[in-house]
């Protein structure tokens, strides 16, 4: 490997790191604000006491979540907001539970931001925020409507019931001009997304605005613990391993299983073999590994990225916001079953690889 391309990919790399640091001290920082409480409140107000309406809010709010702050922000931050304010409803936790980890992953399809693999993709092609929607939004689309379907076969029997509205209560934030600040944050972060401003700095100049009003109202909630110091640390391991496999020959390897071409069956081959990878090692290696047998073509660039972002429901460790998720479940006392979190994900990942890849091919 060239020292140029060592510096190109030192670069790509370290925007995505970069990003993944901002947005996480972001999210960090909207939840110490009460943003997210604020928005299960809401939830919880607006079911008006139907408990089947409120987990489909909650499964709206966290496919709004993932598309716009990422999955790690919904699996970190999200899932333990839904927990508890399920329990505290009188509801059982785990549609929430279920709901939340299977669209922090299916429905990052949409925008770069939404995963670190579209991050990587994006820098690699030299896409906009615009030219990555435009032809990602039919898949993203499809799998988030069939994850629910999914969700809502699987969960029909443990679907939550009526609660009585008025035990909708929340604890108002002590502070209510951070809570209106970390809104406005939030915002920021977003309309910066959509301007096409690089999601690194979009994530940066959101994180600065927040540090400077908790500097300003809440000092001592500023802390270093704020930064994911062991996710940056993992995620810069995870590209170390891919780089020096990838030397040691790994894509005469791939070359052959990943296939070539791009008819549906092709992109259907690819996008089954970066899943089965995910489940098996992780998804950010596996797309990094795949990468080179996928750059000649658009299309099998896109089919390696569904892969890699709905496939990964088997495992536990078939992502990070998988992991992070499941230590969040352990926290909030949510008993998670492996075997019966592989068997659900068993069905569901080539269900949702075969319609989402499906999609792609129809609008390419």
């Amino acid at each position: 490997m060239s020292a140029d391309v060592l510096v190109s990919e030192a670069e790509r790399i370290g925007s995505v790191l970069a990003f993944l640091l901002f947005v996480t001290v972001t999210a960090e920082l909207l939840d110490a604000a009460g943003v997210f409480r604020a928005a299960s409140h809401l939830l919880a107000r607006a079911a008006r006491g139907s408990g089947t309406v409120l987990w489909l809010l909650s499964v709206a709010l966290a496919t709004v979540v993932t598309v716009f702050l990422s999955l790690d922000t919904t699996a970190v931050l999200l899932t333990p907001v839904l927990l508890t304010m399920a329990r505290g409803l009188g509801e059982r936790p785990w549609p929430f539970a279920l709901a939340t980890v299977w669209l922090a992953n299916s429905a990052s399809l949409l925008l770069p931001v939404s995963n670190l693999t579209n991050l990587l993709l994006v820098h690699r092609l030299d896409w906009s925020v615009w030219t990555f929607a435009t032809h990602m939004w039919a898949p993203a689309l499809v799998s988030v409507v069939v994850t629910i379907g999914l969700l809502v076969v699987v969960c029909r029997r443990e679907v939550p019931g009526d609660y009585r509205a008025e035990s909708a209560t929340w604890d108002a934030p002590p502070d209510r001009v951070l809570l209106r600040v970390a809104t406005v944050a939030a915002g920021i972060l977003v309309v910066l997304l959509v301007a096409e401003v690089p999601p690194y700095v979009a994530a940066g100049t959101s994180m600065t605005i927040l540090l400077v009003a908790f500097a300003w109202r809440r000092r001592p909630d500023l802390r270093w613990s704020l930064f994911p110091v062991r996710l940056v640390v993992l995620t810069t391991v995870l590209f170390a391993v891919v780089t020096v496999l990838s030397q040691l020959g790994l894509l005469d390897w791939l070359r052959p299983v990943a296939g070539e071409g791009e008819d549906w069956l092709a992109l259907l081959r690819l996008s089954a073999v970066a899943g089965v990878a995910s489940n098996a090692v992780n998804n950010l290696p596996a797309y990094l590994a795949l990468e080179p047998v996928a750059l000649d073509s658009t299309r099998r660039m896109l089919a390696l990225l569904i892969g890699t972002n709905v496939g990964p429901l088997i495992t536990i460790w078939g992502s990070l916001a998988t992991i992070l998720w499941r230590d969040r479940c352990r926290s909030a006392d949510v008993e998670v079953s492996w075997q019966r979190f592989a068997l659900l994900g068993a069905v569901a990942a080539p269900v949702l690889l075969v319609t989402t890849v499906s999609a792609l091919a129809w609008v390419g």
